[in-house]
């Protein structure tokens, strides 16, 4: 949802309108509808917690010993609720994913039932007996206390009207006796009312976030790791086809079409101008020479000879001498560097020094390249205007999708009036 409509409880406490918005009823549907679920779950622990409080203060206050048969039922009713609870779980959790969409417009899926031994083996399960425990043993006792608080500010708003009959005294903070006296109390209560409203709703935002943290499951890292992997495989072979279709071109094509040009440029020198072969002959030859510009084009752009020739230090000082604005290279990236995080560093600079060009205004651009621990580290700084928007078509977008491929990662900072700084990492393991 845009700002305008925020999509959490915990979005819409800070906004100024709470009062006079849906969020409050929401809040309070919320907390209503947990009194139930709250009250059930704690008659289920009181059954454990009652006799181990009773065996508690009864050690406590006359030194006695809890007795046999009430150790083994306490040993007994504890492993029964361990057993249940994974199982009891699962329905009660799925309530409260429900519920949570009353406070929390976020979605959070329902996990299918996994089966009964997989139940007990995943740690999602435990999060949810955790949260199962906590609202049927915490929650209680926090709304009771907001309850609690809530009863006194009625009791002091309606405190006029009950200290009115001189038969009977009021007791809120003091004993009350007359109208006058209470009236205060009044005032202040009828001023504490939006206090409470906010409280009522921090509760449930609270409550929600406590929920949403231990009902979402947590990701499969194995299955990560894998994708991980899978996508390193992908990018290498990726990388790999590229080095190849290069060599193909660079190799194998640009020689030949080199040789075509050559012996077209030749023929037009023995075909007579006059002749009606000549004009078909020349635009051949220019149709040529337009392809060997193009094909060396392609090549350039799957990997740079410069790179090849120079490596990154050099072809980065090379496309900052053929840019339209001053740029100045710090380089200092002793040691080799995998070619694929040679290559993308390369397109990084070439990609962001274009952007200054087109759309920064700016007059002079720096360029760091910065070995930072096993990171290659590429900074791309401008004095231009700023503002830089991925949103907006500025290659952004793409050049962080090539710098998120080899597991890297893009920081801008461009605010209004610049000056921008585009900041690459780059990991660089073998």
């Amino acid at each position: 949802m845009t700002p305008e409509h925020p999509s959490r409880l915990a979005e819409a406490l800070r906004r100024h309108d709470w009062l006079l918005s849906a969020w409050p009823w929401r809040a309070l549907a919320y907390l209503v509808s947990t009194v139930p679920i709250a009250g059930v779950l704690s008659i289920g622990l009181l059954v454990i917690v009652g006799p181990l409080l009773a065996a508690v203060n009864a050690l406590r206050l006359h030194g006695r010993p809890p007795s046999l048969a009430l150790m083994l039922f306490l040993a007994t009713s504890s492993l029964i609720l361990l057993a249940l609870a994974p199982i009891v779980s699962f329905p009660v959790a799925a309530v409260e994913r429900w519920r949570l969409r009353l406070v929390d417009g976020r979605p959070l899926p329902s996990p299918s039932w996994p089966g009964l031994a997989a139940r007990y083996r995943s740690a999602g399960t435990w999060r949810e007996v955790a949260y199962l425990f906590g609202l049927g043993g915490v929650a209680p006792i926090a709304y009771w206390v907001f309850l609690v608080l809530v009863l006194l500010d009625l009791g002091m708003i309606t405190s006029p009207w009950l200290a009115g009959d001189p038969t009977e005294s009021v007791v809120i903070l003091g004993r009350v006796e007359s109208t006058g006296e209470a009236v205060p109390y009044a005032i202040v209560g009828v001023l504490l009312l939006p206090v409470f409203c906010y409280a009522g709703g921090l509760l449930a935002a609270v409550q929600a976030a406590v929920a949403r943290w231990a009902l979402a499951w947590p990701v499969d890292t194995a299955a990560l790791r894998e994708v991980a992997r899978s996508r390193t495989r992908l990018v290498g072979a990726y990388e790999a086809e590229r080095r190849r279709i290069e060599r193909d071109l660079h190799d194998g094509a640009q020689p030949r079409l080199t040789s075509l040009t050559l012996q077209l440029g030749l023929a037009r020198l023995d075909v007579p101008e006059d002749s009606p072969a000549a004009r078909p002959l020349a635009v051949a030859h220019d149709q040529a020479r337009g392809l060997m510009v193009m094909l060396r084009q392609l090549v350039h752009g799957i990997r740079p000879q410069s790179l090849t020739d120079l490596g990154l230090a050099g072809a980065v000082r090379e496309l900052a001498d053929a840019a339209t604005v001053a740029v100045t290279v710090h380089a200092d990236v002793d040691g080799e560097l995998p070619e694929i995080v040679e290559t993308t560093a390369y397109f990084v600079v070439s990609e962001a020094l274009g952007n200054v060009a087109r759309h920064a205004g700016a007059t002079r651009a720096d360029v760091r390249l910065t070995r930072v621990g096993g990171d290659l580290v590429v900074e791309v700084s401008d004095d231009g205007g700023g503002g830089a928007d991925p949103s907006r078509g500025t290659g952004l977008t793409g050049l962080a999708d090539r710098v998120a491929a080899v597991d890297g990662r893009l920081l801008l900072s461009s605010p209004p009036g610049g000056p921008t700084l585009v900041r690459v990492e780059l990991p660089c393991r073998r």
